[in-house]
């Protein structure tokens, strides 16, 4: 194996990459499953997981938002009961109903792609 310039670029940057605690152990553990027949194995895997787990971000910004919108509403609920204001607490009510729905509906895609890509301990259905 030639220790080109262009060689000893790539292993500083890769030894950068753990240093940095972007890599770790499982990195390692990708490369040694590397073989003849799949030279690219390590890229492969992490081109995947970089592709879903944008998908997987991007679902929990959603979700995020929709709990805040959640706790938005029951907040403005518990201020229209402190001021025994009922329609208005009705109101408040049926919309927290609506942020509930909207809630679910983004997050179990969330939990279904999760439960894809994830290590199989925290890839489980929640109980």
């Amino acid at each position: 194996m030639e220790n080109s310039p262009m060689r000893q670029q790539i292993a500083s940057m890769r030894q950068s990459l753990f240093d940095e605690e972007i890599l770790d152990n499982h990195y390692l553990q990708l490369e040694q499953l590397e073989d003849r027949d799949n030279p690219n194995f390590a890229e492969e895997v992490m081109t995947l997981y970089c592709r879903d787990s944008t998908k997987i971000i991007a679902s929990l910004h959603q979700i995020l938002v929709g709990a805040n919108k959640i706790r938005n509403e029951v907040n403005l609920m518990r201020e229209y009961v402190k001021e025994e204001n009922i329609e208005k607490t009705k109101s408040a009510f049926q919309e927290l109903q609506i942020q509930h729905d909207i809630l679910r509906a983004k997050i179990e895609p969330y939990f279904q792609l999760l439960r894809q890509v994830g290590p199989i301990e925290t890839a489980q259905r929640p109980k």
